[in-house]
């Protein structure tokens, strides 16, 4: 009950401060298969601006994937991260990341799921991503038939910034792209390349530039 009711709270006070404005292709989204979200990261509130948008029945089977060493450190974070949010947690730094491959595309047989392949913030809302990490690569050619779906998050580097516990007032917007897929032909190089474009595509500054 503790857990439902945290998670009311928080829906109402995200969209609250951020006044989050979602695209209109989310709220068409359906629970009828997991997918692969892959976004854009500015802040810690990323994940949770795009989990509160989405359509509550796609919402509960959408699992948000991060580091253990960050939400299992202490009872608020880890209550959040296992009765609320319902996260993926994975042991970052570890010597095979064959494990970790292994162990999300286990979730994603029940679940959809949020990631972010960039690794680390950003600290702007600038045209430029930082490279992709190798495991987007990985999982797409380990899941060929599942979408994998771009999702743009504007404005969270403002409203959450690095070093700040509460949020600032401000409007941010969410953009969910056409879903991907790894094509047998292409290499790690080819493919990445090809989900950072669709991702920053997504971005208004990049389509105004």
């Amino acid at each position: 009950m503790l857990a439902k009711l945290v998670d009311f709270l928080l829906c109402r006070f995200t969209s609250f401060i951020s006044g989050v404005r979602p695209a209109k292709n989310i709220a068409l989204l359906s629970a009828d298969k997991p997918r692969l979200y892959y976004a854009n990261h500015n802040s810690h509130g990323d994940f949770i601006l795009f989990w509160v948008s989405l359509p509550y029945e796609v919402r509960k089977k959408t699992r948000p994937v991060a580091g253990a060493d960050y939400w299992t450190k202490g009872k608020i974070r880890r209550f959040l991260a296992e009765k609320v949010f319902n996260m993926l947690l994975i042991e970052r730094g570890g010597n095979d990341p064959k494990v970790v491959t292994e162990q999300i595309s286990q979730a994603l047989q029940e679940n959809s799921l949020i990631i972010f392949p960039e690794g680390t913030r950003k600290t702007n809302d600038d045209l430029a991503l930082q490279p992709f990490k190798s495991g987007l690569y990985y999982l797409a050619k380990a899941n060929p038939n599942v979408d994998l779906v771009p999702v743009w998050i504007s404005n969270t580097h403002n409203l959450l910034p690095k070093g700040f516990i509460l949020p600032i007032p401000l409007l941010c917007d969410l953009y969910l792209g056409e879903p991907i897929h790894w094509q047998p032909q292409e290499d790690k190089t080819q493919f990445l390349a090809r989900a950072e474009q669709a991702l920053l595509n997504l971005n208004p500054k990049h389509q105004g530039a």
